[in-house]
């Protein structure tokens, strides 16, 4: 791969009509600079995409790139529909009020449709390594993906998720959360995949419900959680990192502090040890 001197990125946008998910899905391509060779680059695919431009994500990546703190990644924002509750969430299961019912749609999607255009729009015909990330709701969605997919993506990020997603109602008395939170027990329940890398960020401004009453609120005891049971599972500390930020909230500027942390830690570039 050659790299001339001048590094930053450039922002694309498309619009790509998706037949599994029956409408047109807008997304931005965030493509660095001065890169020859692209098959170089690793992709990152971003759910809820439409939150980067408030986030800054040009920013963060040219100053990061630039910088030398990162390697060229090409990072793909994808726009979340109308229907963002029914296709985000777990492809092989909807929640308690039926949410994430075209999640395996929008699986589809991702694996069948959104790749092969990005490698046809870029003429790749394989990257360095894929990775997929998300917020909330968009979070526990790539994480869904990259768990069931290990053949196709390496890394997962999950940005303040939606690990608390469950089978029956917490105000149910049967409610149990070893039982019913529904992507902790996938992982209890599949199979490890060796190469796999995994971003769980949360904040203890997240919200403030405790519904077991331990005095730690749901978001990061569902977060810490996720990462005990990837652990369980046979990571090991270097497949994970944990970020808890004492003062994040469950917004876009929380999340904009944690992405360079994530994406350092991922492709870390020649300034890194």
């Amino acid at each position: 791969m050659s790299i001339v001197n001048e590094l930053d990125y450039r922002v694309e946008g498309a619009l790509f009509t998706s037949t599994c998910l029956k409408r047109d899905v807008i997304l931005d391509f965030y493509l660095p600079t001065g890169v020859e060779d692209l098959s170089e680059l690793s992709l990152l695919l971003i759910n809820d995409g439409q939150d980067l431009q408030a986030m800054d994500f040009k920013t963060i990546l040219s100053d990061r790139y630039s910088g030398g703190a990162i390697g060229p990644v090409l990072c793909a924002g994808i726009t979340a529909g109308a229907d963002r509750k029914r296709e985000y969430g777990v492809a092989a299961t909807t929640d308690y009020l039926g949410r994430g019912d075209r999640a395996g749609s929008y699986t589809t999607f991702i694996i069948n449709e959104l790749l092969p255009f990005i490698a046809e729009k870029y003429n790749v015909k394989t990257f360095r390594d894929k990775a997929f990330a998300g917020f909330s709701l968009g979070g526990l969605s790539a994480l869904d993906i990259v768990w069931n997919h290990p053949e196709v993506f390496s890394k997962a990020a999950v940005f303040s998720g939606s690990l608390w997603w469950r089978s029956i109602d917490q105000d149910d008395p049967a409610y149990d959360d070893d039982k019913d939170r529904i992507m902790q027990q996938q992982i209890r329940n599949g199979a490890y995949a060796p190469g796999l890398k995994f971003f769980l960020q949360c904040g203890l401004l997240d919200e403030a419900q405790d519904r077991n009453n331990n005095g730690i609120i749901d978001a990061v005891d569902d977060t810490r959680d996720t990462v005990a049971e990837l652990m369980k599972k046979g990571y090991q500390p270097e497949d994970l990192f944990y970020l808890e930020l004492d003062e994040g909230k469950h917004d876009v500027a929380t999340w904009g502090k944690a992405m360079p942390v994530f994406l350092e830690w991922s492709w870390p570039g020649g300034n890194q040890k």
